[in-house]
């Protein structure tokens, strides 16, 4: 079990930097005062906000720097591009039949990344 994410949340991509996750899903419960996260926060840009700057090679803005560069790893901009819904939510516990976020998911990123919670926003409620 792990503590449950919120609005504001830190998160980080194993290619890029730190961002922040916003929350959609769920208006109406809160932690702290912050709206609880879902799995379903996990849409690019709604939710997940950029991560810095990107370096996976999949990336195809990051492969065609580097090209230009003469194979010299050339960081582009994060333009998060999540793959699905967040892994390894709270099952016990749900917001309108979604799965509560907790601190230990993750969201793959289609350029190669793997999107973790750093910080969940508070440090009170566990999920389950």
């Amino acid at each position: 079990m792990g503590l449950m994410v919120v609005a504001g949340a830190q998160i980080a991509c194993t290619f890029g930097q730190v961002g922040n996750l916003n929350v959609t899903s769920n208006l109406k419960r809160l932690c702290g005062g912050k709206p609880i996260a879902t799995v379903k926060d996990a849409q690019a840009m709604a939710n997940i906000t950029p991560c810095g700057m990107c370096s996976s090679m999949a990336n195809p803005q990051v492969a065609a720097a580097t090209a230009a560069a003469l194979g010299v790893l050339t960081p582009q901009p994060c333009i998060p591009n999540p793959t699905g819904m967040w892994i390894g939510g709270q099952m016990k516990e749900m917001i309108e039949g979604s799965p509560i976020l907790t601190q230990d998911a993750k969201c793959m990123c289609s350029w190669g990344g793997s999107i973790s919670i750093v910080n969940p926003g508070q440090t009170k409620m566990v999920a389950g």
